[in-house]
């Protein structure tokens, strides 16, 4: 807990207020906004009209101003992460050479291509020889369901460093390859996904381990590339380790955008845990950094995403009022920044469009179906920026439908969201529980059967 000292900064914390305020160049109006008081309250603050004794109120005008705490007569709060204090971070150390991996690989006497090739061969004839359907692509219907399992098994091997030595790119070929990356993830280019992103994280790892390689910031933007993965196909223990390595590799970067973007992550990894509380934390005391208060759009557009990560949790929580007032805020950020996506590689872009199509979320979370739908209503799927945000519409207003009790319509939506992206839905684990859900709660078609082929959870 913070405490107030017995004497109290020279010439009293209102007029350490004002000098900060005027020295940022803020209105009354503008800090009444970030600490949550009225203009007309900020002036009494700073004239003493009302004494600025109480903690909280004096621990709101620090936070957003930056003033260090002794100078207000606080005591420096310790730093905390998700429940626990913590000390300083060090980089993220480099991992040594898989000798044994390596050895095991290289020894056994037999290609690891080909052996895959004969394992995908003998599976396809299986296939045939069972009667069951061949993709025009050539997998059977079981086999994008399982895309996900081998992107999360590569990604899993890379971030162990089970890989043999690493041909290290120039920093333009990398830059190109993590755009691809990164195009793959919004076309739910999962197959494309698998083979790419694994080793970029490799040669971004031996990359930043060269002698005198500039850090910037490739190895943390593959490692929140890779956390945005994981999340979606609710591999959350992974989720953990990349997000955290993300974390380091950005301060260590001294990007402000990728902090506060780690930072988003590690919240809804957070609000994931059911850690609430944590998760709030971590959103708002990113978005309220001084890093993001410059002019830039960026900075503004990240600020709203962390904004829109604490309304989700206050959606969790069932503060459904919270909810709302914390998206209106994100969309007033939005509506200031114009109709384009801004940020398209951090959350999926920031855009009037998104904070809408977020909404939807959220209010599902808050367990409010028929507001979902209102809210889905208001979003037109080709104003969003990506494949892969326009599934997740697609998906978000089937799960309304589903807890609104309209099977048909619930189907129709996923059926939707599969034409659009096909990997994507067929490997998320949200899409398959609701296909579960429907399977067993009514009565089964034929189209709701052969969806449930597709996504892997009927054979």
């Amino acid at each position: 807990m913070d405490a107030v000292r017995a004497q109290p900064a020279e010439g009293g914390p209102g007029e350490l207020v004002r000098q900060a305020r005027r020295k940022q160049g803020l209105t009354l109006v503008q800090l009444g906004e970030l600490t949550g008081y009225s203009a007309a309250q900020v002036s009494r603050y700073e004239r003493g009209v009302s004494p600025l004794t109480d903690v909280t109120v004096l621990r709101r005008f620090a936070d957003a101003l930056g003033i260090p705490s002794q100078a207000l007569g606080l005591t420096a709060p310790p730093e905390a992460r998700h429940g626990r204090v913590i000390g300083p971070s060090a980089a993220y150390p480099r991992l040594p050479r898989p000798r044994v991996a390596e050895t095991a690989r290289r020894g056994d006497g037999e290609d690891p291509v080909r052996r895959r090739k004969l394992l995908v061969n003998l599976a396809v004839t299986a296939a045939a020889a069972a009667g069951a359907p061949i993709l025009p692509t050539g997998k059977t219907p079981g086999e994008d369901a399982a895309v996900g399992e081998v992107l999360v098994a590569r990604v899993r091997d890379a971030m162990l460093g089970l890989h043999a030595d690493v041909t290290v790119p120039s920093s333009a070929v990398l830059r190109t390859d993590l755009a691809r990356a990164f195009t793959d993830f919004h076309a739910c280019a999962y197959d494309s996904l698998a083979v790419r992103l694994p080793r970029l994280i490799c040669a971004a790892h031996a990359r930043a381990g060269g002698e005198g390689a500039e850090d910037d910031g490739l190895l943390a933007q593959s490692y929140l590339l890779a956390t945005r993965m994981l999340i979606k196909l609710d591999e959350q223990q992974l989720g953990w380790m990349a997000a955290d390595r993300a974390r380091q590799a950005a301060e260590a970067a001294g990007v402000p955008l990728l902090i506060a973007e780690a930072a988003r992550q590690l919240a809804v990894l957070a609000r994931k845990a059911d850690w609430h509380e944590q998760a709030l934390s971590i959103a708002l005391a990113a978005a309220d950094r001084l890093a993001l208060r410059g002019g830039e759009p960026t900075l503004a557009a990240q600020r709203g995403l962390l904004i829109q990560s604490a309304a989700y949790t206050a959606a969790k929580t069932g503060d459904a009022a919270g909810m709302r007032e914390l998206t209106g805020e994100a969309a007033a950020i939005a509506r200031e920044l114009g109709p384009a996506a801004v940020l398209r590689n951090h959350g999926g872009g920031f855009s009037p469009a998104t904070v809408q199509l977020h909404l939807v979320s959220a209010e599902n979370s808050a367990g409010d179906p028929s507001a979902a739908l209102t809210a889905a209503r208001a979003v037109a799927p080709g104003n969003l920026p990506s494949i892969e945000r326009r599934a997740r519409y697609y998906t978000d207003i089937a799960t309304a439908f589903a807890r609104s009790g309209r099977r048909d319509d619930c189907i129709r939506a996923l059926l939707a969201a599969e034409h659009h992206a096909p990997e994507e839905t067929h490997a998320r684990p949200a899409v398959k529980s609701l296909v579960s859900g429907l399977l067993v709660s009514g009565r089964t078609t034929t189209e709701l059967r052969a969806l449930a082929a597709r996504v892997g959870v009927l054979t």
